[in-house]
């Protein structure tokens, strides 16, 4: 078969290990420059050596947020469906989170003999119908370590001080989440973890962070880039939407820092983690890579099977396929058992994030001692 295969969304640390998968395992691959948009103007590539795939941040095939047309007659459908004639495409794997989905799910309701899987990839972990996500295992393990890097270096000075991390999350607090893993013991910063699923109260975060401030010199706060209060509108602020209407954030831990300074007047700062989160390849997962390989591997072989219109997940570590009309344009959110008062995280949540962070990946390295990437000619 001749495959196709394309990258769209925000990238992770093993968006090209499911790339790696697919290509390692068939005979004919392509890749969409830029996604489904860089497709339509016939931008693809044949592929070398994908060794370094495994271990390069990133997505080697470039992105795109990209919507196409709810209206399956529209022309853009003629044009692509004519693409795919011209380089003889027998399926497409698209790879991606939940707007790559209904990317899949919009291709495959056309009249069309072509195959089309979804292979899934978010940070964000908030794909529906799998246990997980490949790319938010890594995620997790980078927000675990930084934060815990950070809470050591503000225990440095003994004058009380607040530091305030966000972290990615429109509307689902996984990421954030991870930062529980950080405390090294029971009582450990950080003090005050918030996430989406919860409404803000800023009164309230005002008190408890004044308490705390009264009990300890170094206070960490994690907080959701989402965070919001009773009504519904983010605590920071909205500066646009992107082309899927989703609210562009900025400035949830700077907003917060603001008003500490201003209410307790006390010394405070914001750190936020921002793509840092999705591209380190020092904090890949043993694990996440694995199953993001197996992930692409999977897909294919559902595509040469016959199967369209799935996305794959994962159930118990094994994956299977799953309706992509189910997926798109849905979120799974933190459950209510996995958030303590608002303000913490459950031990259920850690027992369901910590196999996601196992084990460790050598990145290689160049002679200067640098990471080696696989790059686009």
């Amino acid at each position: 078969m001749n495959v196709l295969v394309g990258q769209s969304g925000g990238p992770t640390a093993v968006i090209n290990s499911s790339l790696y998968g697919i290509v390692k395992n068939a005979d004919h691959v392509l890749g969409m420059v830029n996604g489904i948009e860089g497709f339509l103007e016939g931008k693809v590539i044949e592929f070398d050596d994908v060794e370094l795939l495994k271990t390069t941040p990133g997505a080697y095939l470039g992105s795109c947020r990209y919507m196409l047309p709810e209206d399956l007659s529209d022309p853009v459908y003629e044009k692509l469906f004519k693409r795919f004639a011209e380089f003889d495409i027998d399926c497409v794997l698209y790879i991606g989170g939940n707007d790559s989905m209904d990317t899949v799910s919009k291709l495959s309701r056309c009249d069309s003999d072509i195959k089309f899987i979804g292979i899934p990839k978010t940070i964000d972990n908030d794909l529906i119908m799998t246990d997980h996500t490949p790319g938010f295992g890594s995620a997790a393990k980078y927000v675990a370590n930084t934060v815990r890097e950070i809470v050591v270096d503000a225990s440095v000075y003994d004058k009380p001080a607040v530091t305030i991390v966000e972290i990615m999350g429109r509307h689902a607090g996984w990421l954030t989440a991870a930062s529980v893993l950080a405390r090294k013991f029971k009582g450990d910063a950080p003090y005050l973890i918030y996430l989406p699923e919860v409404d803000f109260d800023v009164d309230d975060f005002v008190t408890k962070v004044d308490k705390l401030l009264k009990e300890k010199t170094a206070v960490v706060v994690c907080v959701s880039e989402g965070i919001h209060d009773s009504d519904g509108n983010f605590i920071c602020g909205a500066t646009g939407v992107d082309n899927f209407g989703h609210k562009m954030l900025s400035g949830a831990g700077k907003y917060l820092e603001n008003l500490l300074r201003e209410k307790l007047g006390c010394k405070a700062r914001s750190v936020e983690l921002n793509v840092l989160q999705r591209c380190s390849a020092q904090n890949m997962s043993l694990t996440d890579q694995t199953e993001a390989i197996e992930a692409g591997a999977f897909g294919l072989q559902a595509a040469i099977s016959g199967k369209s219109g799935y996305m794959v997940a994962f159930d118990n570590g094994e994956c299977k396929l799953v309706d992509v009309n189910e997926v798109c344009n849905k979120e799974k959110k933190v459950p209510e058992n996995m958030i303590i008062d608002g303000c913490d995280i459950s031990q259920d949540f850690i027992d369901y994030c910590l196999p996601l962070i196992k084990g460790s990946v050598d990145v290689p390295v160049d002679e200067n001692g640098l990471n080696k990437f696989c790059y686009r000619s």
